[in-house]
């Protein structure tokens, strides 16, 4: 586990509650909180710092098998993680009548409803893990409420999520709430070292991915180094589609949208976020960079379903470019 997330799992350990709600920005971690935290409640050996990992039910957990564990997810994220799907899901992925899903299905959720009323099969009561919570459509936030309310028997729930306000309030009222905070950059660098990622690239991976660890493992893992992260800037006021090409459109459109961020903070008398002030160019005019925020939130609705991706792409770089190089009317005098 983070190292960042053994204070939280010992707080939430002393506390008493049956539906805990994780929340926090994305890649602080929440799912292994969550996952951390429902295997304290079922280890048959539990310490105040958490799961012992040696006993059956920490085994269980760990090869996915535990009886009185049920996690819900969207099945992209349940294959990600390596989850099992039920029979039937996986028998309707394999014979490609459709595609895993995206939201926590309604059927999905309807199981663990049934998974709250049966008896605990080891002793330690039973847990139902749903991340992200947010991915929850309404049907399905409706069909976990009432079991949310009323549990039946020793069972307990935490959600977790990276957009809690995306929840219905009657969920979120019904939950403890627990806010997870950004771990020290010395922490998040050290654990960054800890998987693979080279000390001098840490500090700038971790800038770029806004300060979220599993974030900047992710760029890492993907092939980013510090010294491209620090040439895109002026590679794309030069208009160098090759710079995002490796990207899908919504990645493409994260790197802009943080570069977008970083000028209007350089221009507003503020520092960067994402990269260095000596990368960045000069910041344009404020309306023209206003202008370029709009347009990309409004790229981002359709990133997941482009026309054509490599067009997608060329227009965002060509966009990028006029406004980077916009250098407004002169004042009239």
């Amino acid at each position: 586990m983070k190292d960042w997330l053994a204070a939280p799992l010992a707080d939430l350990l002393r506390q008493r509650g049956h539906a805990w709600l994780l929340q926090g920005p994305s890649g602080l971690g929440q799912y292994e909180l969550a996952l951390a935290l429902a295997s304290a409640w079922l280890c048959e050996a539990p310490t105040p710092q958490g799961a012992c990992g040696h006993c059956p039910s920490c085994h269980a957990i760990e090869v996915r098998t535990h009886a009185d564990l049920c996690v819900l997810m969207p099945e992209v994220a349940m294959l990600e993680l390596a989850w099992p799907l039920d029979e039937k899901s996986q028998a309707d992925l394999d014979d490609k009548k459709r595609k895993p899903s995206k939201e926590i299905r309604v059927e999905a959720m309807r199981d663990a409803v049934a998974f709250a009323q049966r008896t605990s099969g080891r002793g330690r009561g039973k847990v139902v893990l749903v991340y992200p919570a947010e991915r929850m459509n309404n049907v399905t936030a409706n069909t976990l409420l009432k079991t949310l309310e009323e549990p039946v028997g020793d069972v307990r729930f935490v959600l977790a999520s990276e957009a809690a306000w995306q929840l219905l309030p009657t969920i979120r009222s019904r939950c403890l709430g627990y806010t997870m905070h950004w771990p020290e950059p010395a922490v998040a660098q050290a654990w960054l070292v800890q998987q693979g990622v080279p000390a001098g690239e840490a500090p700038t991976l971790l800038r770029a991915a806004g300060g979220r660890p599993n974030d900047a493992l992710r760029l890492a893992r993907a092939g980013l180094t510090g010294q491209i992260w620090s040439k895109l800037p002026q590679a794309i006021r030069r208009g160098e589609v090759a710079a995002l090409a490796e990207r899908s459109p919504a990645q493409a459109i994260d790197v802009l949208q943080k570069l977008c961020h970083d000028l209007l903070a350089v221009g507003a008398g503020a520092q960067p976020r994402f990269f260095e002030t000596a990368d960045l160019p000069a910041p344009p005019p404020i309306r023209s960079l206003s202008a370029w925020s709009r347009s990309l939130a409004n790229a981002a609705k359709t990133a997941e379903h482009p026309f054509n991706a490599g067009l997608m792409l060329e227009a965002l770089v060509s966009e990028a470019r006029v406004h980077l190089n916009f250098a407004g009317k002169p004042a009239r005098p």
